[in-house]
């Protein structure tokens, strides 16, 4: 249903929805953080992208965009996430995942092979995203220099945000898949 056409009900039940997401994400950060690559410790796994993804393919993009925004400022402001670079880098790279999985869900006929497929692309395409921003965004930062980031790139960069987004879309596909059969019941 289109977010112009719901009643002043649907439209709080669907901001309160998007409010818990918000609070689940943001939960996950506090609770899991772990340190992926050893050569660069700082690189920390957390789990916040997959309420936001949960949103976006229940409540739409425009949804899920708008829990990634509230829980990047949270995230960049209140529990030490960069300020406003990490924020940028933040939303733009799960705003990647987010867009491109959620649109080539939606045009998939079949929707596991849907949600596969939009799934590995965003993941890529989120891995892509922070190439060039961590090549303008780190060195600012960080006080380092392009070079210490091109000698990371490949060794901890690239691998991180491909395991990030992977195990990121991994969780949400069996999260998803199994509310979906719940979902589908109801109907």
């Amino acid at each position: 249903m289109q977010a112009s056409k719901l009643t002043q009900k649907e439209k709080t039940l669907r901001m309160v929805q998007m409010a818990m997401l918000a609070a689940v994400s943001i939960v996950l950060v506090l609770l899991i953080r772990i340190p992926l690559i050893p050569s660069a410790p700082w690189l920390e796994y957390d789990m916040a992208d997959v309420p936001i993804l949960l949103g976006a393919y229940l409540l739409g993009p425009v949804s899920g965009l708008g829990i990634l925004l509230v829980v990047s400022i949270i995230q960049a402001f209140m529990l030490g996430g960069n300020g406003i670079i990490g924020l940028i880098m933040h939303f733009v790279a799960t705003g990647a995942l987010v867009v491109i999985s959620g649109l080539i869900y939606r045009a998939c006929k079949q929707k596991t092979w849907g949600l596969l497929l939009g799934l590995i692309v965003g993941s890529l395409a989120m891995t892509l995203v922070m190439i060039p921003m961590n090549f303008f965004f780190t060195p600012i930062l960080f006080g380092v220099d392009t070079d210490f980031v091109r000698s990371i790139m490949l060794t901890a960069l690239i691998p991180f945000n491909l395991i990030k987004a992977g195990l990121n879309s991994a969780i949400f596909f069996f999260i998803f898949k199994g509310l979906r059969f719940v979902l589908d019941k109801k109907r």
